[in-house]
């Protein structure tokens, strides 16, 4: 007989991958109208719908006690699609469409490699169970969101300038930085002060700035974490 419940997980991971395709698809269309927002707005909200079905499923499999090894794999390989190759996607269009030299688009491919390279490090790292070594590749991904949504706003800086900006986001997922989890293992404000300063600044960045706010709220939590005590 099938064990529907040990399969609830993955299908939910195959809904992130699913909304991960779709960001892909709908990053390429760049600014243009697509009904009521434009691509990369819908491409937004497919990458937030993945995020969802990412949280999910781990929470699901948890609940369910419904762990397995392809789970495991299938987990990561979702997260490069919707984490790493859509933010790939979207600023390989934000090039073309301000019609930036072809000598720059080479390097949104860092993104993906740098993702990909995150997340086969942290399948084989034992360290990584309650802080992270490196960027998160989620919090890439909410990080090219926010540097999008403030072009889309305020207009593109050369190539040169995204080049730089693409390569220190890239190699921060790559790096030995410890960086802290975002995950709360209880709601005691000593043990998750820095949480809540994340959560409380991602509120007013967003509520002052828009979209644009995501990437600040980024660069919060790689400052925190570059100063803040070691787990």
């Amino acid at each position: 007989m099938i064990n529907i419940k040990a399969h609830i997980p993955n299908t939910i991971t195959c809904l992130n991958l699913i909304s991960g395709t779709i960001a892909c698809i709908l990053a390429l269309h760049g600014p243009e109208p697509l009904g009521a927002l434009t691509g990369w707005q819908w491409a937004f909200i497919a990458i937030a719908a993945a995020a969802v079905f990412d949280f999910a499923d781990g929470a699901t499999a948890r609940l369910l006690k419904a762990y397995s090894d392809l789970g495991k794999q299938l987990d990561s390989l979702s997260d490069l699609v919707s984490f790493g190759l859509a933010p790939t996607l979207l600023m390989y269009s934000v090039m073309r469409s301000a019609d930036i030299s072809p000598i720059w688009w080479v390097f949104p491919l860092l993104i993906v490699v740098c993702g990909a390279l995150r997340l086969g490090k942290f399948n084989i790292d034992t360290r990584q169970t309650t802080s992270f070594i490196g960027l998160p590749i989620p919090a890439n991904a909410i990080f090219w969101i926010g540097v999008v949504s403030w072009i889309s706003t305020y207009g593109c800086p050369s190539g040169w300038v995204l080049a730089l900006i693409i390569l220190f986001e890239s190699t921060l997922m790559v790096s030995s930085m410890r960086m802290f989890s975002l995950k709360f293992a209880n709601f005691g404000w000593r043990e998750n002060f820095r949480r809540y300063v994340i959560i409380l600044a991602a509120i007013l960045f967003v509520a002052t700035n828009g979209l644009p706010g995501l990437a600040w709220t980024i660069l919060l939590y790689i400052l925190i974490s570059a100063v803040g005590r070691k787990e």
